[in-house]
């Protein structure tokens, strides 16, 4: 990572302080721009070989040689006029301009990311970096079309302002000061980030779209083992829920690690200083291919460990290895998880209801607040969502509250509303749009609503098995054992088909650790019915024809009937 351009798995990460391009000349002469270009030259031999004959005189020139001398005759097509240039590139100008294409295209299929370190820079702020970034962009774009035009003998009549540098950048600071148990400190040679630009919509291409198998529990501390090399791993410090965890990533997935940024709220540097709570290791180079958490008791820091591998790439598993170590922290305090959506909705009226839906994946949690926003758009003055994955709730002073864990919402494509990813996709991430389970991270809520306690007025399971239509009150024993079986249609948004059950509907802790699940359960739900709370289920339909949306339509109609109740 300490080269000036660092290339591999499908991306390109540049470290701003070794080598940032202030002008084309220091561009098209730069180690790196050369090391792209040799990229280029190697990799187009398979895809195209008609290119790669030309570009390396049909076999006269080595790969290497042939990166020489086509960086050479770019540098001088980049000062004279085309015909001032005797060259044997310029004895196929079709070629040359399709090549010239296929380069531009080639970059922009990578995943590029910048960094710089901020406490390297002289009153360094979030301008220096968003200058740099934005600038780099002007000039990749510029250098292009230059080519481009010179090449063909005629300007553009047709411009696009595409993103030509980087699809995000971000800051990073040493830290001096760790207030971490011994046993942690070899993590302070890992760098910290403190600012991230995002340039959105971010359009990322992962290879694994699916999450599989478990995180289970090991009596070791992943740390002991854990090998890095510094100038390979960053850290990145959020807060899930009200606590602070510290992801430790491997550069290799700087993609995936850098859309949290949209998910979880990022620690401030002087966060950052504290002991975390929760500390996950991602791309962990052990050869072991599992996903396992451990509780160092002794510092009471919950440990999570992913594995590197390719299947690791789709970000449910950095979201969901966070998740299950909030949850287990929360449960030791005696707050319950809840794998679902909690949203506040206000009506036109000023009437206001808290409603909370449970549910495992692909249940029709989230589903159900974008059909109630359909079927209430004219009622409906605002609706505030507190969690739409996974939030807790507690008791204090004998009512019981619900809080959430993230800013965002991590969300499947297929199972929105089809306008809804396009209101949104200004500010949003996506994963993978030309695949099953395609997923957007979408900015939801502000952290201090999150991590507020609110009211809950609704409280149901969502049900996509049943052949029942709309929302049924139900008495709170059975709604609490239908809780505890879990039991839903997968709809392959994790390796499950068919029917499915899982203890509380959350394998994100509850499932590892039922002997401490259990009474919580029991004393949150004596808590709802002391409390006049509505309990029940909402049925989705969604495990008998996911295209079909009247069950949705039905479900939000008679949701909406309870919210305009007195």
């Amino acid at each position: 990572m300490q080269n000036k351009i660092h290339i591999g798995s499908r991306q390109v990460i540049l470290n701003y302080n070794k080598a940032y391009p202030k002008n084309r000349e220091t561009l098209l002469g730069s180690e790196s721009f050369k090391r792209f270009i040799g990229y280029f030259i190697h990799s187009v031999q398979e895809k195209s070989p008609k290119l790669y004959d030309y570009v390396t005189r049909h076999g006269k020139f080595t790969e290497d040689e042939a990166t020489e001398n086509f960086v050479t005759f770019l540098r001088i097509l980049a000062i004279f006029k085309i015909e001032e240039i005797d060259s044997d590139y310029l004895t196929e100008r079709e070629l040359l301009l399709e090549l010239l294409e296929e380069i531009y295209k080639e970059w922009r299929s990578l995943q590029r990311f910048g960094y710089m370190y901020s406490e390297k820079t002289p009153d360094f702020g979030i301008n220096n970096l968003v200058q740099k970034d934005s600038s780099l962009n002007d000039l990749i774009l510029r250098t292009y079309r230059l080519f481009e035009e010179k090449v063909q003998g005629r300007p553009n009549l047709v411009y696009r302002q595409v993103q030509a540098g980087t699809n995000a950048c971000f800051s990073v600071h040493k830290a001096k000061e760790f207030t971490k148990p011994d046993q942690y400190k070899k993590l302070e040679d890992i760098p910290i980030i403190d600012t991230v630009m995002l340039r959105t919509p971010m359009i990322l291409h992962p290879k694994s779209s699916k999450r599989t198998g478990m995180f289970t529990e090991i009596d070791q501390n992943p740390l002991n083992t854990f090998r890095f090399e510094k100038d390979d791993w960053f850290c990145f410090p959020m807060k899930v829920g009200k606590l602070l965890c510290f992801v430790y990533f491997n550069s290799k997935y700087t993609a995936t690690a850098l859309s949290l940024a949209n998910l979880f709220e990022l620690a401030t540097r002087e966060e950052a200083k504290e002991k975390p709570d929760l500390i996950v290791l991602y791309g962990n180079e052990d050869n072991k291919n599992e996903t396992t958490f451990y509780h160092d008791t002794e510092n009471d820091i919950w440990v999570g460990s992913i594995s590197d591998h390719p299947r690791v790439e789709y970000f449910g598993y950095m979201k969901k290895m966070a998740l299950t170590l909030h949850n287990l922290a929360m449960m030791s305090q005696g707050w319950l998880p809840i794998h679902g959506a909690f949203v506040n909705i206000t009506l036109k009226d000023g009437r206001t209801k808290g409603i909370m839906l449970m549910g495992d994946s692909g249940a029709g949690k989230s589903e159900s607040i974008e059909a109630l926003k359909v079927v209430g758009k004219d009622i409906i003055k605002d609706i505030d969502v507190v969690f739409d994955d996974m939030g807790t709730i507690h008791i204090e002073n004998g009512v019981p509250y619900g809080q959430g864990t993230e800013i965002g919402a991590f969300i499947r494509l297929d199972d929105l509303d089809p306008g809804t990813p396009y209101r949104d996709m200004d500010r949003s991430v996506f994963m993978a749009p030309e695949n099953p389970n395609s997923r957007m991270i979408v900015p939801a809520a502000p952290y201090r609503m999150v991590v507020s306690n609110h009211k809950i007025d609704l409280f149901a399971y969502a049900n996509n098995y049943t052949d029942e239509y709309g929302l049924k009150e139900l008495e709170v024993e059975e709604v609490k054992e239908t809780c505890k079986q879990g039991k839903r249609m997968a709809l392959g948004t994790t390796q499950e088909v068919g029917i499915s059950t899982t203890y509380f509907a959350n394998p994100f802790g509850p499932m590892q650790q039922q002997d401490v699940c259990e009474p919580l359960i029991d004393e949150v739900f004596q808590s709802l019915k002391d409390n006049g709370v509505f309990v029940g289920e909402i049925y989705t339909h969604l495990g008998f024809d996911k295209m079909n949306r009247h069950g949705l339509h039905e479900a939000a109609t008679e949701l909406l009937e309870f919210i305009r109740k007195d």
